[in-house]
């Protein structure tokens, strides 16, 4: 039996260092990533950009890191204090042997289970429809009347203001004031939609607030809000927090803006640029009437023309110089008819010459010799080719002539009837036939079939 302190047991001797790496590889492989939540204390961030900081509760501490990369992704700043989650792996800082958390990521507390809530709030409503482009109400190019639902003294009510005022002074601006956060923010949201939508009062309405932590935002992921945004005929425009907030209100609503003041120019037209758009439209117009002007005038000096040329001197001069001009066509017309009679008299003496008896009689008789010629051709010409004709009929008939095969050395059989034989079966033994060959014919007796 061997004691702890014989020297006869072997020894497996650690290091401080292999001790560490032994204990720092057993709780990887046995921890995988845990959720861990805590108050932040001892926050520091070094110029290296890691995280460092320690996570306790009431009964205990773990000091932690978040290295350069997933700190620099935090959406927040963590502070001493603040109550947070962890997703973070186990581990030993070896040289100090120190047991320690390294975080993946961290949000305040309480964040996860919202974000899980706004999520599923988020899938049944658009399941419902309540996010279908289709339903989304077209906003007002020129808004008469705006009504803003926000917090009458927060800075996201100044900002709307002053931009609307700046772009388009005509409109008339309205704030409906709400409280944006706590409980008592989605009741009365939900009651100032339906009171501004029933009063018909306005042509669109802004539900906006500054930017927040999620909680902070949450009365504009209450359903009931989403619901009245849908339900009511007014327009509605959201633009809840910063750029990278979105809320359920966002995507119920026929627009979301990415913050207050981009709300408002997207509600307004710009006036400096309306203007200069009419001042365009005027200069059209104006050379549009200067055009017609010219047009005019043109038209008036034409018939003003037209009454000059009407008078009767000048009615007058136009018919003189017509008279001239005719008197001048009918010289030359007589002067060419004249010419044309005389050319047909000679055509028809040099016809009356041709008719003449005798030479109607010389040209009879040369046209008499000439068709006696072609009757004497074509009757010599029609023998000779029927008589052609004639030999190949009768070649072809002799070819195909019944004596013609005879001649082949085949015979034709009759029977007493002196019908023709064609088959064996037409004929009975005893019966007498009679069999025609080339030269005559020949008497035979069936004796067997």
């Amino acid at each position: 039996m061997h004691t702890p302190f014989d020297d006869t047991t072997p020894r497996h001797v650690l290091t401080p260092s292999s001790l560490n790496r032994l204990v720092r590889d057993l709780l990887g492989d046995v921890f995988p990533l845990v959720w861990i939540e805590g108050e932040l204390s001892n926050v520091a961030k070094p110029a290296s950009g890691h995280l460092y900081f320690t996570l306790k509760d009431s009964g205990a501490q773990v000091r932690c890191a978040m290295f350069k990369p997933k700190a620099a992704a935090l959406r927040f700043r963590p502070v001493d204090g603040m109550q947070v989650m962890l997703r973070a792996k186990v581990g030993l800082y070896e040289p100090r042997g120190e047991f320690q958390l390294v975080a993946e990521s961290m949000e305040p507390a309480g964040e996860g289970a919202l974000q899980r809530e706004f999520e599923q709030l988020k899938a049944r409503l658009d399941a419902e429809g309540l996010f279908a482009q289709e339903r989304k109400r077209p906003l007002p190019r020129y808004a008469r009347r705006i009504g803003v639902i926000t917090s009458a003294t927060g800075a996201a009510v100044r900002d709307v203001l002053s931009v609307l005022a700046r772009r388009w002074p005509l409109a008339d601006v309205e704030v409906l004031p709400v409280p944006v956060q706590g409980r008592e923010a989605p009741p009365a949201i939900v009651s100032m939609l339906r009171k501004a939508s029933a009063s018909k009062r306005y042509d669109v309405l802004l539900l906006t607030r500054g930017g927040g932590s999620l909680e902070d935002l949450w009365a504009f992921n209450d359903e009931a809000v989403a619901r009245a945004i849908h339900a009511i005929t007014v327009p509605v425009v959201s633009a809840i927090g910063h750029e990278i907030d979105f809320s359920i209100a966002d995507f119920v609503a026929d627009l979301r803006a990415p913050t207050p003041s981009a709300a408002a120019e997207l509600l307004v037209p710009d006036a400096v640029a309306v203007t200069r758009h009419l001042q365009q439209l005027q200069q059209r117009l104006l050379t549009l009437q200067q055009r017609q002007l010219q047009s005019h005038s043109q038209r008036v000096d034409h018939l003003l023309a037209r009454l000059q040329t009407q008078r009767p001197q000048a009615r007058l001069a136009r018919d003189r110089e017509r008279l001239l001009h005719l008197q001048h066509r009918l010289g030359a017309v007589l002067r060419e008819q004249s010419q044309l009679r005389q050319s047909r008299l000679e055509r028809l003496h040099a016809r009356l010459l041709a008719q003449h008896p005798r030479t109607q009689l010389s040209l009879l008789a040369h046209r008499l010799a000439e068709q006696d010629q072609r009757l004497r051709r074509a009757i010599t010409y029609t023998l000779e080719r029927r008589q052609t004709a004639l030999r190949h009929a009768g070649h072809a008939l002799h070819a195909i002539s019944p004596l013609a095969t005879l001649e082949r050395g085949y015979a034709i059989l009759f029977d007493e009837a002196g019908q023709v034989v064609r088959s064996v079966a037409a004929v009975s033994e005893g019966d007498k036939l009679s069999a025609r060959v080339s030269d005559g014919e020949l008497s035979l007796q069936v004796l067997g079939k």
